[in-house]
């Protein structure tokens, strides 16, 4: 009975009965590691993968960062003219129409990616965001052909989120698969480096045009630029993922290039990347993931694609004024992201996301209470705090969520979670607000939604297990070296009795 089910706790009488039998039962459940089961990374290798996706992954969030700077401009651009807020929140709507269709992508790309390969669905993804944003710089304005611009509108920003739903699960499962176990925090912070360089690539060109032009300008050409160089970056994202290989760990998955050890073979026999498995299997850890990520997003898109709205808006600031600022915020959070993934390499996953989640609930309130005073130097400190909780998160997440799920369903476990997460709670959050704030009046409540989504967050960091420094779910070990591999057989060689 326990052969049959490893999570099964055997009865200890019978256990007492059959010591022999059982002590067989245990070493063929968890066989001791063979040399040639283990994964001694490529350095170069790694690196190259980092890079591609990282880089990717920097230029699907400047595709989908233009959007959320240029929400003001676009509001006037695709929907009647009327009240300021009424085209605001129409076009914050039309923000949270490509993370309705998060899901979907997730759920499409996901089982794709754990069947046919990680690498040929982020190709793909690439691919559709970049054919989405630039579309998006064409469409014609409402003044020129009506609600079809609207229409349109919604078109394109749903197959700019339809292909983000592959993009999170696919780059952090890519960066995890490769990264040696010691270092995956290290290697798996310059993704969310890249989502920084992609939010700030798209900040810096948005700020420029607001400085270039005048309203004028910016309604009727200026907002196209940021759409329009979306193209040729795309293709630059293509060629770097084009040029990659298969994660060992995939390909050892399909049989490739190593061999597995009987204990992952019991794990990685399939790449079915079935939906029905991961919803019937997975669910505990699905929930969690919805949570951790819940709590992640809406503190990350009420910081970096919110904020210039809240201090042009609520504050009075110009678009410029509160862009710089954020620019600012993201340089400094770029600067040391790496670090806390050393960091969380060093102490583990769960100190680091603790650490950002009560920053959030302790530092939200008086954070914004400083920005609201309107000061230069109030807004930055309080934008400081939220950014130094929010790094915190950023710097780890990218080697937390991965660790969640086996690799035989990694990719498309990750991609439903995170997305469903993110269409519920993340891609609503500029909508939510500017709700919130328009039917309490009070310009706190980013305040007190960021410490409703922290005190979650709080919870299910509490709830997970701590993966630093092991190896993934259904993978044997990764290591950077020959004397480490074997140090970890040697680990399992009991010492001769004389």
């Amino acid at each position: 009975m326990a052969a049959s089910d490893p999570h099964q706790v055997a009865d200890p009488e019978a256990v007492k009965r059959h010591p022999a039998l059982f002590r067989a039962i245990r070493k063929r459940q968890n066989p001791k590691l063979r040399r040639t089961d283990i994964t001694i990374t490529d350095d170069q290798a790694v690196k190259r993968a980092v890079k591609a996706a990282s880089l990717g992954n920097a230029m699907e969030w400047f595709d989908f960062g233009i959007y959320s700077y240029l929400a003001g401009t676009l509001g006037h651009v695709f929907f009647p003219s009327g009240n300021d807020t009424t085209q605001l929140l129409s076009s914050f709507a039309t923000f949270a129409v490509a993370f309705l269709v998060r899901p979907l992508g997730g759920m499409f790309f996901g089982p794709m990616g754990d069947k046919i390969g990680r690498k040929k669905v982020l190709a793909l993804t690439m691919i559709m965001m970049a054919i989405g944003t630039f579309a998006i710089g064409l469409i014609p304005s409402h003044a020129t052909i009506g609600v079809w611009a609207a229409v349109l509108l919604i078109f394109f920003r749903m197959l700019q989120g339809f292909s983000t739903g592959g993009e999170y699960g696919g780059a952090s499962t890519f960066i995890a698969e490769y990264a040696p176990d010691k270092r995956r925090g290290f290697f798996g912070s310059f993704l969310e480096f890249g989502t920084l360089a992609g939010y700030v690539g798209a900040a810096g060109l948005v700020t420029l045009l607001y400085a270039l032009l005048d309203d004028a300008q910016m309604d009727a050409w200026g907002w196209r630029v940021p759409f329009l160089v979306a193209g040729p970056l795309g293709l630059v994202g293509l060629y770097l993922r084009l040029r990659l290989d298969e994660t060992p760990a995939f390909q050892k998955l399909e049989g490739g290039t190593a061999h597995a050890t009987e204990a992952a073979d019991s794990v990685e026999t399939t790449a079915k990347g079935d939906l029905g498995k991961i919803f019937r299997d997975y669910w505990p850890t699905l929930i969690l993931c919805i949570c951790l990520v819940g709590a992640y997003n809406i503190t990350d898109y009420m910081l970096l694609s919110y904020m210039p709205t809240y201090l042009s808006d609520e504050l009075g600031y110009s678009e410029t004024h509160g862009l710089l600022i954020l620019l600012g915020v993201m340089v400094f959070l770029m600067l040391i992201i790496n670090q806390v993934g050393k960091l969380s390499d060093r102490f583990g996953r769960k100190p680091l996301l603790m650490t950002g989640m009560l920053g959030f609930l302790i530092f939200s309130l008086p954070a914004f209470l400083l920005i609201r005073q309107g000061s230069i130097p109030a807004i930055i400190i309080g934008m400081l705090m939220l950014g130094l909780s929010l790094v915190c998160m950023l710097g780890t997440m990218s080697a937390a969520l991965p660790a969640l799920f086996p690799t035989n369903v990694r990719y498309g476990s990750l991609s439903v979670g995170y997305n469903l997460s993110a269409s519920i709670f993340g891609g609503t959050t500029p909508l939510v607000i500017t709700a919130l704030i328009s039917v309490s009046g009070s310009n706190l409540m980013p305040a007190y939604y960021s410490m409703a989504a922290a005190l979650v967050g709080v919870i299910a960091v509490a709830c997970m297990k701590e993966t630093a420094n092991k190896p993934l779910a259904g993978s044997p070990p990764s290591v950077e070296t020959e004397e480490e591999a074997a140090e970890l057989v040697h680990a399992q060689t009991p010492d001769p009795k004389f």
